[in-house]
């Protein structure tokens, strides 16, 4: 079974300084029947004002995805990232995807010291197993690798990124005659999200911020993505939540 989610039934929040869309229950917005789907968590959809973020604060038992759609994030943690000389600087742009493993605690701040607003996709998936010590990654996306086809960012078999959790998290951008089919296996649930632009989805038309999700079926089916107009994508494969 597959279930349209249009960009006007997400949540929200006016911070001043932060736009925020919730695609599942987060903060004050509470959403009895968007806890979550499978092993995804959270998808917030998020603009950040110049010369603003979110301050030090703490997570713990959670891989935590974050996918730059304009302007820049700095990001500084426990772990000695975004520190001066660190392997990662910790500045995230357009076209690079970090993952934040948790694990029994970590701390963290992301700011925007930029002039201009910073749009981002924060993704929060359960773990495959609690504690462990944290973890962080920021990989560069190739253009090559999304243009008109998916890729695969994260999954815990490595992908771009290694993630703890049962899922698998694809992105892809398609304009014109571009398509794409991917298959969903049998027992695995799947949630589509259309970050930009507007694109047909198993012959539904998506717009910016809206989602499909398609509970899990006991035989494969085909995932179809065609008559992109300037549409980005992501793509879950996932397990169900424990």
């Amino acid at each position: 079974m597959s279930t349209l989610f249009r960009a006007s039934q997400r949540g929200g929040a006016d911070h001043g300084w932060l736009q925020a869309r919730h695609s599942f229950s987060f903060a004050d917005w509470y959403e009895p029947s968007r806890m979550g789907f499978g092993v995804l968590r959270v998808l917030n959809d998020d603009r950040v004002a110049p010369h603003s973020g979110f301050g030090t604060h703490g997570h713990r038992d959670m891989e935590i995805v974050t996918y730059l759609l304009d302007g820049a994030l700095w990001h500084k943690d426990s772990m000695g990232n975004g520190e001066a000389g660190a392997a990662n600087a910790g500045v995230i742009l357009p076209g690079e995807i970090q993952r934040m493993s948790a694990g029994s605690g970590v701390m963290h701040s992301e700011m925007n010291r930029g002039d201009t607003t910073t749009h981002l996709l924060q993704i929060w998936l359960l773990p495959r197993s609690r504690g462990g010590a944290p973890g962080y990654e920021q990989r560069q996306i190739e253009p090559a690798a999304v243009d008109g086809r998916l890729a695969l960012l994260a999954a815990p078999e490595g992908g771009l990124a290694y993630v703890n959790s049962d899922a698998r998290l694809y992105a892809g951008r398609f304009d014109g005659e571009q398509s794409a089919r991917q298959t969903i296996p049998a027992g695995r649930h799947c949630y589509v999200h259309l970050a930009r632009g507007r694109a047909r989805v198993q012959g539904e038309w998506l717009e910016a911020g809206d989602a499909m999700q398609f509970e899990a079926e006991p035989q494969d089916r085909e995932l179809h993505i065609e008559q992109g107009e300037r549409a980005e994508l992501l793509v879950f494969d996932l397990g169900p939540a424990a």
